[in-house]
């Protein structure tokens, strides 16, 4: 016989240990923004830190408020892949966002931390914006009303 198993079961076992430890214990995951928010905003203290010491501490902030630039914006976003139950789609497991205010001197006067439990309390606002850039022109709708027409009446 060409292949023996008695002569070839300690390769067998080796090779098998070694697939297995190539093998990825870690769930994949998926992160955006700023790993460990909440343990980077623990380590700024209100009325003592500045913005200077915020850059160091997390970095840039994602964005400012539109009408405010003493308002700093940071996320961060965790994404895992799901059980075979949801056949693979991505979960969200962590959604973290903190919000700085700085005074007119770049001193840290306020922090809010929101988690994703936090984030679903929140209410939006339900009213739209209307804008020009939706409508149609008198003869963009002139030439649809006509189209309208010329194809009303085939069958």
């Amino acid at each position: 016989m060409f292949f023996s198993f008695k002569n070839h079961f300690n390769k067998f076992i080796f090779l098998s240990f070694f697939i297995l430890l190539s093998c990825q214990l870690q769930e994949p995951n998926k992160n955006h923004g700023i790993l460990f928010l909440e343990n980077r905003s623990k380590k700024l203290v209100i009325n003592t830190s500045n913005i200077n010491d915020v850059k160091k501490i997390i970095g840039q902030p994602h964005s400012t408020s539109f009408d405010n630039e003493n308002i700093w914006i940071y996320v961060e976003r965790t994404l895992s892949k799901g059980k075979y139950l949801k056949l693979g789609r991505h979960t969200l497991k962590t959604n973290n966002v903190l919000v700085l205010y700085f005074n007119k001197y770049g001193v840290l006067k306020d922090k809010k931390f929101y988690n994703k439990n936090d984030i679903e309390q929140i209410t939006f606002s339900k009213k739209t914006t209307e804008n020009k850039l939706g409508q149609k022109s008198f003869v963009e709708s002139f030439l649809q009303s006509i189209k309208q027409k010329m194809y009303s009446n085939r069958k």
